[in-house]
């Protein structure tokens, strides 16, 4: 019986890097013959189709979503842990809402901003309107992770800490909070894979407009939703294999860049 459970293990690992690497090898395939210079133009036009503004737009969008989302969730999680008691209704609540939220189609959100945001606050196709949007999608991830990350911080680190004279919100910040930051980290890059991934909320949201957002209620479009404008349209489908390419560029950048800083704060707190 175990050597059929390992074996069913190695064969499940196989079968989902298989896929993974299919994926990127097809992409890669299907979209290097097609880069050209041309898509990385300042300025959208019909003749080039450049990426430039939409992966400008991308990180702007990432920047204030994590700014919007971020310290809402991780406090969040501080006060499910902290402060609230184990069985209070208030923490189920919560809870119940955070699965809510999470198992919500992205479709859904997408209305809800284009109704709420776009609509009855008037921020029209905006920038500021689809991070919103797209913040209410990721906050119940990153209230579960970071919360996961704290329950796993040894309670006797806090007791010895507060055993020392500290007090509730120094024992939080110089020692939960550095323990943990590892595991919030990881659910902040989780979030992004989710924001540069996201199509339909964005689409009702943030718009489709081919050019870098001038302020916070100006339309643009992201990466995702650039290729996905170019594959529907049937008439650019190859430079839409090309943006498949920057995509994945981008998102092993901003997940290298988040993973270098984690190891950094892992090695500083083990110094320490």
């Amino acid at each position: 019986m175990d050597r059929v459970i390992r074996i069913t293990v190695k064969i499940s690992a196989f079968i989902t890097f298989s896929a993974l690497f299919f994926i990127i090898g097809y992409i890669l395939l299907k979209g290097i013959p097609n880069l050209d210079i041309s898509l990385f133009s300042l300025k959208y036009t019909t003749e080039n189709m450049s990426l430039f503004p939409a992966m400008v737009t991308t990180l702007m969008l990432i920047l204030l979503t994590l700014v919007i989302a971020t310290p809402i969730g991780i406090f969040t999680a501080f006060y499910l842990v902290e402060y609230a008691k184990k069985d209070s209704k208030i923490v189920e609540i919560i809870r119940i809402a955070t699965e809510t939220l999470s198992g919500i189609p992205s479709i859904v959100y997408g209305l809800f901003g284009m109704l709420f945001f776009v609509i009855r606050l008037n921020f029209k196709y905006s920038l500021l309107a689809g991070a919103l949007t797209v913040g209410i999608m990721v906050l119940p991830l990153i209230i579960r992770t970071t919360e996961e990350a704290l329950l796993s911080v040894d309670n006797s680190l806090r007791e010895a800490s507060l055993a020392l004279g500290a007090g509730k919100l120094r024992t939080i910040f110089k020692v939960a909070l550095p323990v943990a930051m590892p595991g919030i980290l990881s659910g902040v890059i989780l979030s992004i894979g989710r924001i540069v991934g996201e199509t339909a909320a964005l689409m009702f949201t943030l718009g489709t407009a081919a050019k870098i957002p001038e302020g916070l209620f100006s339309s643009g479009r992201t990466l995702a939703l650039h290729m996905y404008v170019l594959s529907t349209e049937g008439l650019h489908v190859n430079e839409s294999y090309a943006t498949g390419i920057i995509l994945l560029i981008v998102v092993l950048i901003v997940n290298g860049l988040s993973t270098l800083l984690s190891n950094k704060l892992t090695k500083g707190n083990e110094n320490e």
